[in-house]
């Protein structure tokens, strides 16, 4: 395979992931990142560098439409990125002293989890009032999204919960390089109540500052390859606005069973690639 066949195959790929990660508010990471280590057998850490990359223009991406269509609440992204950066630094940190089949361990089991979370019955996203925390009262934190009779309120409920996953979420971003969208998705969709296309919007939203505090340890490292990178990113850009314009017509269940097959996939491949030492 030549140059210009390789970057075709990695920009045709990278779009199809964030599409993916458009709609699901995975980022695009998550499927680049075993992509490249399985199938381009690239080194895991060039691969999360190319990732991170690519993630940071998905979120420039879609995030951009989804904030002008109103479902990103952005005050609430705005808040949950303070323990997500933090949490970032701390994983680029770790993926240096990790080596490579323990990284990609702890990406399998943590995608097992997401898709295993997704797939759980959810009870139907409908209008609440009232508030069931002070806290996202006080920080006002209560929106409302695009509903097909109009604006639906919703609730922020387990304010402090949600920020300490993000915590985690933010440390998983910087050692994997995937912008930890599947557990920010998680976390808002389950532990703080949110509908789902608010949870994977916001996530979008979120995940171009949480990947972009990694990816200057990764690049003062030497991580971050331009030739690797570029066609990633441009993949996932074009993906990502695609994915864009499908979300707002696409049922809640649909995106929820389509983020869990593919994740619960792609996790089972790095299991069994790190335990075999293919990595």
């Amino acid at each position: 395979m030549n140059n210009l066949e390789l970057t075709s195959a990695l920009a045709a790929i990278a779009a199809a992931a964030g599409f993916l990660g458009s709609l699901t508010g995975l980022g695009g990471g998550v499927v680049i990142v075993p992509v490249l280590t399985l199938l381009f057998h690239v080194d895991i850490r060039y691969a999360i560098g190319a990732s991170l990359v690519s993630v940071i223009a998905t979120s420039s991406g879609a995030a951009a439409a989804y904030v002008r269509e109103g479902f990103t609440n952005i005050r609430l992204g705005m808040f949950l990125e303070i323990a997500t950066s933090l949490g970032a630094l701390a994983g680029a940190w770790l993926a240096s002293v990790l080596p490579a089949a323990a990284i990609g361990s702890v990406f399998g089991a943590m995608l097992l989890y997401s898709a295993w979370e997704s797939m759980r019955a959810h009870e139907p996203e409908v209008a609440l009032s009232g508030s069931c925390d002070p806290l996202a009262s006080w920080l006002a934190l209560e929106a409302t999204y695009p509903g097909p009779n109009g604006p639906v309120r919703y609730q922020v409920c387990n304010v402090l919960l949600g920020f300490g996953l993000m915590g985690v979420a933010g440390i998983l971003s910087g050692l994997l390089g995937i912008g930890s969208g599947a557990v920010k998705v998680v976390a808002m969709d389950r532990a703080m109540r949110l509908p789902f296309k608010v949870s994977t919007t916001t996530s979008n939203f979120m995940i171009g500052v949480t990947a972009a505090a990694s990816a200057g340890v990764y690049l003062s490292r030497g991580y971050i390859d331009p030739g690797l990178s570029m066609p990633v990113m441009l993949g996932v850009l074009a993906g990502s606005f695609a994915g864009a314009r499908v979300l707002s017509g696409a049922k809640p269940r649909t995106l929820r069973m389509l983020f869990a097959v593919v994740i619960a996939a792609l996790a089972m491949e790095m299991i069994y690639n790190s335990a075999t030492g293919k990595l």
